[in-house]
């Protein structure tokens, strides 16, 4: 009878040492598959938006991605709607704004500054309040939007989420949704 409660007992142990070495196992395998915290801290950027300053292009880097941050001016504001006519030649007085992102009393241009042709990086001309890729001629407004061909359509705007006077990239955001909902980005 003492051989069936020893041999219980050793089963039992080693049951348990096996549960803790699978326990631990997994765990180990869990950690791998995690991504590192330098790589989750990529994920996202936050902009303090009272930084920026007006018709100034700052470049900010997320997901190893360009980013374009233009803060617009008033003059910015209200000659948008001439010279999107200039561009499709329809007289207008109406100003797009729909592609501008608003914080507090400011609107932002927030682009990844990669052509949506072939990916080149265009230059902001702050006289003509509009940007120039270089490689193949195509041209965008201080909103983003084409205003010369190849690109087939506007920079595309990063995920983004509205908190007080920061923007964060990366996370989706009500207004971030609904650019998405009506077709202003992809």
């Amino acid at each position: 009878m003492k051989d069936n409660s020893r041999r219980g007992f050793m089963g039992k142990a080693f049951g348990a040492v096996a549960g803790v070495g699978a326990v631990a196992s997994l765990y180990a395998m869990k950690k791998s598959w995690d991504p590192l915290p330098s790589v989750k801290a990529a994920g996202f950027t936050t902009l303090d938006m009272s930084a920026y300053k007006e018709n100034e292009l700052v470049v900010e880097k997320w997901r190893g991605k360009p980013i374009f941050v233009l803060k617009q001016s008033k003059e910015m504001l209200d000659t948008e709607g001439e010279n999107m006519s200039k561009v499709t030649g329809k007289t207008t007085a109406t100003i797009d704004k729909t592609r501008l992102i608003k914080v507090g009393d400011a609107h932002y241009m927030v682009t990844i500054g990669l052509c949506t042709h072939l990916g080149c990086i265009p230059g902001y001309n702050p006289d003509k309040k509009s940007f120039l890729c270089a490689c193949h001629g195509g041209m965008y407004d201080d909103t983003g939007m084409v205003t010369k061909s190849p690109p087939p359509r506007g920079l595309d705007i990063p995920p983004f989420k509205i908190k007080g006077n920061t923007l964060v990239l990366g996370e989706e955001g009500p207004e971030y949704k609904k650019m998405k909902e009506t077709g202003i980005t992809l």
